[in-house]
């Protein structure tokens, strides 16, 4: 069979493709790895080119998110009025089927892994099933994504691999946690250090949500990839700063920047969001010191919106960021994805502003799409944005400069502590005004089902 995967894009209103999303997408590797060899796969990122809707193809797999699921949606319909049959998967297949089964002919639920071989054997006889699940946790252990679908895309030079899987947190506005429903799996750290080793590539991004959750597994697998001399990324808790001997290997192995979800500065904030495990603001700075100490840079992110965030958090949330002078700081407001306790609270109190905001066509990427207790839903985007800009600015993007100990620890960190600023700063008259889907495409809910 002649297999077309499609990775979508968020939504566009031009030709310009948003330059911080272009890393590869790590799902659609791993479903083309899954494909017998006997098929013909062929693959298009919806974020750096554009999809070829005439190609021969026999099957269409998408990958969505919430956050695209409105151009999922137009690209499905697209394939489908040419009679070519389309399953979607990802995190909001699986949040909501029902709803992804009215522009899909099949849904898959959960992860690819036990349900693609099956998928791939009804495809082939014309018996395309309406939903498919995974069932229980895969084995992910062998699983080696084929990466040769990348060839000739623009994308950064940064290598994405997965170590382990979900996370045993369960935080209220969380995703991940709904999707995987507070299970972990992880691969052996031999078969993760020979993934990295087969790229031939040395800058690497581990996309654990959480890499640190088990911290002696944590140690065998920094002792496994230290001898590669890599530079990688990830994402931690705060926690992994009381381990020195994690630390250590961790610095050791070719750790050059963590992403640190701290959400709040405020404890009663953490704890509404189920997160009472983070540490307070007085706590925080000990553990960013040890960090610091060797040579971690932290991608650093903050959540308001809370019942009991008030006007004055951003400011010393904005103080705090650049007290600590991260690396780079996203603030992002609290947003209501399906399927999580969350969205399900804010419907319950009669609090959501959309139905389904994802699949507004005024949607825009950054608004706002609940009502807040302690200000109203306009002031909580202008208070985010002015803390956005004023991050952003080249006088803050100077001052955080002068940290010596890891933002500038070295040349390699000059160029990316500069390059990477400079696109976060761009993206703020960019990213933040991007519709959900395309607008010079049909409204996928106004179209006639082509099944």
């Amino acid at each position: 069979m002649k297999i077309t995967l499609v990775q979508p894009a968020m939504g566009r209103d031009s030709e310009k493709f948003v330059e911080s999303w272009k890393m590869e997408p790590l799902s659609m590797a791993v479903l083309a790895g899954l494909t017998p060899q006997e098929h013909e796969v062929r693959f298009f990122d919806d974020r750096v080119e554009k999809v070829d809707y005439d190609a021969p193809a026999d099957l269409v797999a998408i990958s969505a998110e919430t956050y695209t699921a409105r151009r999922a949606y137009q690209i499905a319909a697209r394939f489908r009025r040419r009679g070519v049959p389309v399953i979607i998967g990802g995190y909001h297949a699986t949040l909501v089927p029902d709803e992804v089964g009215r522009f899909a002919d099949s849904v898959m639920v959960g992860e690819a892994e036990g349900a693609w071989g099956g998928i791939l054997a009804d495809a082939r006889k014309g018996a395309l099933q309406p939903v498919y699940h995974s069932g229980d946790r895969p084995d992910v252990y062998s699983v080696r994504p084929d990466r040769t679908i990348f060839k000739g895309k623009k994308y950064m030079p940064l290598t994405l691999v997965e170590s382990g899987r979900g996370c045993h947190f369960a935080c209220e506005f969380c995703s991940v946690t709904s999707y995987f429903d507070r299970r972990f799996s992880v691969r052996p750290a031999k078969e993760v250090a020979g993934e990295i080793e087969s790229t031939g590539r040395k800058r690497v991004f581990l996309v654990d949500d959480n890499l640190t959750t088990d911290f002696d597994r944590a140690k065998g697998l920094f002792r496994e990839i230290a001898p590669l001399n890599i530079q990688w990324i990830s994402q931690a808790t705060i926690k992994s700063s009381e381990d020195p001997e994690l630390l250590r290997l961790a610095e050791k192995s070719g750790c050059v920047a963590i992403l640190i979800g701290f959400e709040s500065l405020d404890e009663q904030t953490l704890s509404a969001m189920n997160k009472p495990f983070n540490k307070g603001a007085s706590r925080f700075a000990e553990g960013l010191a040890k960090l610091r100490d060797h040579g971690i840079k932290i991608y650093a992110t903050f959540v308001f919106g809370y019942d009991t965030d008030t006007p004055d958090l951003f400011k010393r949330t904005l103080d705090f960021a650049m007290e600590q002078k991260f690396f780079v700081t996203a603030f992002n407001h609290m947003q209501p994805f399906p399927g999580t306790p969350l969205y399900k609270r804010m419907e319950d109190e009669g609090r959501m502003l959309y139905d389904k905001w994802w699949l507004e066509p005024e949607y825009r990427f950054g608004r706002i799409a609940f009502r807040p207790k302690n200000m109203s839903p306009e002031e909580l985007y202008d208070r985010l944005m002015d803390t956005r800009r004023k991050y952003f600015s080249w006088s803050s993007i100077l001052k955080r400069a002068t940290d010596f100990k890891a933002n500038m620890n070295g040349l390699n960190s000059f160029w990316y502590y500069g390059f990477t600023n400079w696109l976060l700063r761009r993206e703020l008259n960019e990213k933040w005004v991007t519709p959900l889907g395309d607008l010079s495409e049909p409204d996928p809910l106004s179209e006639p089902d082509p099944g």
